[in-house]
């Protein structure tokens, strides 16, 4: 690890109240670790009943929607941007179910819930290859086994469940 202001490499210290974190000797500070935020959606049309997946370019498994929030935007701007990128879907409205780090990006993953109009046309940009509506039980089967995304949809379709 190096300083991101100076390029010294880091060595671990102790600091009360937080445990072992990297210090810049030259900088004389705590250099607490940092990585991008992104949204994760769990997409649904408005009776909770489907679920919209998406198979990126060049893949084959399906995932959930997701995108980098940008410096300067909050998670709430930044689910209508990406939905709307992506597949030209309007969210109508969404809530927030959970949050997991992601290692293969070094990334937090915010994920919501997000209810977007399975009536309207769906035109994709070059990132995705293929979005289709699944029951929850097909996007079960559908999703990669074990993945972020595997975890989100299986606690969001759980949390569905629950309002019925």
């Amino acid at each position: 690890m190096f300083c991101r202001d100076c390029g010294t490499q880091l060595s671990l210290r102790y600091l009360e109240n937080e445990g072992l974190i990297p210090f810049c000797e030259k900088c004389g500070e705590f250099k607490f670790p940092y990585f991008p935020v992104a949204v994760s959606m769990t997409v649904v049309n408005r009776a909770e009943t489907k679920i919209l997946l998406a198979r990126h370019t060049g893949e084959q498994d399906f995932k959930l929607f997701a995108g980098y929030i940008k410096q300067g935007e909050s998670a709430e701007k930044a689910i209508p941007r990406e939905l709307k990128e992506e597949t030209k879907l309007n969210a109508i409205k969404w809530r927030y179910y959970g949050s997991r780090y992601h290692e293969a990006k070094n990334v937090l993953m915010l994920n919501f819930i997000v209810t977007a109009d399975e009536n309207s046309e769906i035109a994709l940009n070059e990132e995705i290859e293929e979005a289709k509506w699944f029951s929850p039980e097909e996007a079960k089967a559908a999703v990669r086994k074990n993945s972020t995304a595997e975890y989100f949809l299986l606690g969001a379709i759980n949390e569905l469940g629950r309002k019925r």
